[in-house]
């Protein structure tokens, strides 16, 4: 396979230049030019956390504290307004039945997000600034439209749902696209805060997810859930009497679950952290509190998700719009035109999920409610604008000032979503938000496939490198996650009923296939799979590393202090 040279990339004596000496644990890239070190360059990264040292047990707290952190910042992706809402709608239609699908996902999720911290903390860079120097220059600039569209895809979400908190807040009295606008104001200033200090910041958003704990704790002790069912419906992968309903809900859950930026937010976050990467144990100690620190952060998200498909599950499941409608208009409300006077299976979203609570528990749940979907989708919109703040840096090799790159991410999603807030009504949300779903959906292997193959890579993990436990293993979980969201995929389209549409997804679908399966044919070589270089640059088999295949391999020269 012939290598692409690429004017741009990294040359093989990098780790030379300038008088600067590199190895495999130190920054892959010194800097071009000392000109280059004398501008200011402001980025979430100025103050790093500093790790206790001379602490030798086998495991501390206090350590453990120190690199707490990021993992709960990455854990709110898994509860932005549309996990919430998936949540809900799986407990309105499939009861408890799907919560072990919740877990599976959630597992699957912790399983490729430890394969991302173990990226950032191994190189010293982020998934996209690894994507940068490693692809050639037209898949990598396709690699970064399709991931920001998954960012501006989750940001619509995001930053409608703060908008539809702060109407139900207001009794109606703030239209959606003003929330949209204040939405977006108060994120900058909360963005702001790292200027304080990278804890703080740190610290703001643990307040947020304790305020999405409370919130949706109350409205599950309201609810008093059958705990019964509850675990049954956890640990046994059954679903029984589920049908195409329940089957199209099941796979909605792994898509809002796994969400592709959340991947490149991840291995961005853990740079934080004041790490020598030319020591061995302490990277080796930084994966292992790391991961221990993610898992603690998606078992804290996992329960709030399920707070909200108990509660859901509970008091709606198997209702029909007239019973909710009639009761209602028992309760005075002045939202029952929201329910059609049918009987067909009750459909909610986060905002009718809120007045529905409202009939059947009060106005102080739809108020708490509220207020949880607000920190959901304000904390998400934070996380999300990182997310395209470092996409962006590290396929655009930006150096912007920092409220330049700010303004950017954000006006990027502004845009759609305010023309969504002026033209859609708040009742009438649920189309956008699948569309918004598959589209997600659609750009999951643009980075669960550069990710396997990175971290498969001796010439860019050292020792570190999967291991063929993890290859298999890890490609066959990215194999399931694809097929299951192209399922999703195919099913919104066919429910389309257009000929013209067909067409279209049609022609797309092959050209998003071939680049997929360029990714693939990559992955497959890093993995192991020689046969597939075609450049003969390898024997035929699966014993030989086949990391020459890549463009540039990263600073191997020097061995790692053990």
């Amino acid at each position: 396979m012939k290598l692409e040279q690429d004017g741009d990339l990294l040359e093989e004596d990098s780790s030379q230049e300038n008088g600067v000496q590199s190895n495999q644990y130190s920054s892959i890239s010194p800097p071009e030019s000392p000109v280059a070190q004398e501008e200011p360059f402001s980025t979430y990264f100025e103050d790093k956390v500093t790790i206790p040292e001379n602490v030798n047990q086998v495991f501390s707290f206090r350590k453990l504290w120190a690199f707490t952190g990021p993992g709960f910042l990455m854990s709110i992706a898994y509860l932005d307004p549309g996990n919430i809402e998936s949540d809900l709608q799986s407990g309105a239609k499939a009861g408890f039945k799907l919560l072990w699908v919740l877990l599976g996902a959630t597992i699957i999720g912790l399983l490729l997000q430890r394969l991302a911290a173990r990226l950032g903390v191994v190189t010293g860079m982020h998934l996209a600034e690894v994507c940068n120097r490693q692809y050639p220059r037209v898949p990598r600039i396709i690699l970064w439209l399709m991931v920001e569209l998954a960012i501006i895809g989750s940001d619509m979400q995001e930053v409608i749902g703060c908008a539809i908190a702060l109407n139900l807040l207001s009794v109606g009295r703030i239209p959606l696209w003003a929330g949209v606008l204040i939405t977006i104001t108060d994120t900058f200033v909360f963005l702001f805060l790292d200027k304080y200090g990278l804890r703080k910041l740190e610290a703001f958003f643990g307040f947020l997810i304790t305020v999405m704990a409370v919130s949706f704790g109350y409205e599950y002790v309201l609810a008093k859930p059958d705990q019964g069912e509850l675990l049954k419906g956890m640990f046994l992968p059954y679903c029984a009497d589920c049908g195409p309903v329940q089957l199209e809900q099941a796979v909605g859950i792994v898509g809002a679950v796994i969400m592709p930026h959340n991947i490149y937010l991840h291995s961005a976050l853990v740079k934080s952290r004041d790490i020598d990467r030319k020591n061995k144990k302490e990277v080796k100690e930084a994966n292992k509190y790391y991961f221990i620190e993610s898992t603690i952060a998606l078992f804290i998200s996992f329960l709030i998700n399920v707070f909200v498909v108990a509660v859901f599950a509970q008091a709606f499941y198997n209702k029909t719009n007239i019973e909710v409608s009639d009761f209602c208009n028992r309760t005075d409300s002045p939202h029952t035109n929201l329910f059609p006077l049918n009987n067909d299976t009750l459909e909610v979203d986060i905002y009718k999920g809120g007045v529905v609570l409202g009939c059947f528990f009060g106005p102080a749940a739809l108020y708490i409610w509220a207020i949880g979907i607000l920190a959901a989708g304000q904390s998400s919109t934070m996380t999300g604008t990182y997310s395209g703040q470092f996409v962006m840096e590290g396929f655009l090799d930006l150096r912007w000032s920092r409220f330049a790159r700010v303004l950017l991410t954000r006006s990027i999603a502004i845009a759609p979503t305010l023309l969504v807030a002026i033209f859609q009504d708040v009742q009438h949300l649920t189309g956008m938000n699948d569309f918004l779903n598959v589209l997600q959906s659609m750009q999951l292997p643009f980075a669960l496939i550069p990710i396997l193959t990175f971290t498969s890579l001796k010439s860019i993990m050292n020792d570190f490198a999967n291991q063929m436990v993890w290859k298999i293993s890890g490609g066959v979980v990215i194999l399931m996650v694809c097929a299951i969201n192209m399922y999703f995929v195919v099913v919104y389209v066919t429910s389309l009923n257009s000929v013209l549409l067909y067409i279209l997804a049609a022609l797309l679908s092959l050209t998003y296939l071939c680049f997929v399966g360029y990714l693939v044919w990559h992955c497959l070589v890093a993995l192991g799979v020689s046969c597939l270089d075609f450049g003969n640059r390898t024997p035929l088999g699966l014993s030989r590393h086949t990391d020459i295949y890549l463009l540039t391999d990263m600073d191997t020269d020097t061995l790692v202090e053990r």
